[in-house]
């Protein structure tokens, strides 16, 4: 009898022993994924906020510069990620070397050191923070106001302009701050306001030059308070590609265009870009129709 006793503990013993064993796998077991979903989760944000490159040469494909962030938006051809943004980036002219050996424009990234060397012709989108003092209903106070985006290019080396200015310094790389902005039209931004070994130097020979901070230092020392959207217009940015000299190449990778994304402008342009953007088709189409109502 109590040998049947012992029997039954035992089994019953043996039974919530393996009860046990089995929630506790089936725990870690749920665990497992949901922990590697938040490590892959986490390696995902650290690459699309990536903001480095390792040691290299990284061909330029196109630039854009924001004068509020002060930031450049590099596309880059054989990086990852290839879209990298970074602030204040000094820039060189190609040497004749690099140019007769066919160089294009490149990124170069040397012991966390970034430079862009580009040729005369390279062309950096400019997107220009339109600002107004206005008061602020809240606090009552004037402070400077991002009202609106316009868009130009910047041609940081085009013809002599800056190489007459710092001659050898031409393929040395410094800090450049653009010239005073200008909306778009017949004339891109070429040359430069200010230059220098470092990025107060540059702004310096700027304020010297034109008794002015540059946009990026006023909008950096301003409490800037965005109204609106800030995007830029994509109707513009198609029209303007389309309806100016598309077939020269100009190392922005956008066609030698102007943009001009002030709100008034663009109903207008679309009209224009309807019926420039297919060539003389459209036109042709609408001639011949015209005609055979006449008839």
């Amino acid at each position: 009898m109590m040998q049947l006793i012992f029997r039954q503990t035992v089994t019953v013993i043996l039974i919530v022993s393996l009860c046990l064993t089995s929630v506790a796998c089936g725990d870690n077991r749920s665990q497992a994924p949901s922990q590697e979903i938040g490590r892959n989760t986490d390696s995902a944000t650290q690459t699309n906020s990536q903001r480095t490159l390792p040691n290299g040469k990284y061909e330029l494909q196109q630039a854009t510069y924001d004068d509020v962030s002060r930031e450049y938006r590099l596309f880059l051809l054989n990086a990852n990620p290839p879209v990298l943004e970074r602030e204040n980036i000094k820039m060189a002219r190609l040497t004749p070397e690099e140019i007769e050996q066919g160089q294009k424009s490149y990124l170069l990234v040397d012991n966390g050191e970034y430079s862009l060397h580009l040729d005369e012709d390279f062309r950096i989108e400019y997107i220009h923070g339109v600002a107004q003092t206005q008061t602020n209903p809240e606090t009552g106070q004037e402070e400077r106001v991002i009202v609106r985006r316009e868009s130009n290019f910047w041609a940081p080396f085009a013809g002599a302009l800056a190489g007459q200015a710092i001659g050898s310094m031409l393929f040395t790389p410094q800090y450049y701050v653009p010239p005073p902005y200008h909306q778009s039209g017949t004339n891109v931004l070429t040359g430069y306001g200010g230059y220098g070994s470092s990025y107060s130097q540059a702004v310096d020979r700027y304020q010297n030059r034109y008794q002015s901070s540059p946009p990026s230092v006023q909008n950096q020392r301003a409490q800037v308070r965005t109204t609106g959207s800030l995007n830029r217009s994509a109707s513009s940015n198609t029209t303007n590609r389309s309806t100016r000299n598309s077939s020269r190449s100009t190392g922005s990778g956008v066609g030698s265009s102007t943009l001009n994304n002030s709100n008034s402008n663009d109903s207008s342009q679309m009209r224009k870009s309807r019926g420039s953007r297919f060539g003389s088709g459209s036109s042709r189409s609408r001639t011949r129709s015209r005609g055979r109502r006449r008839r």
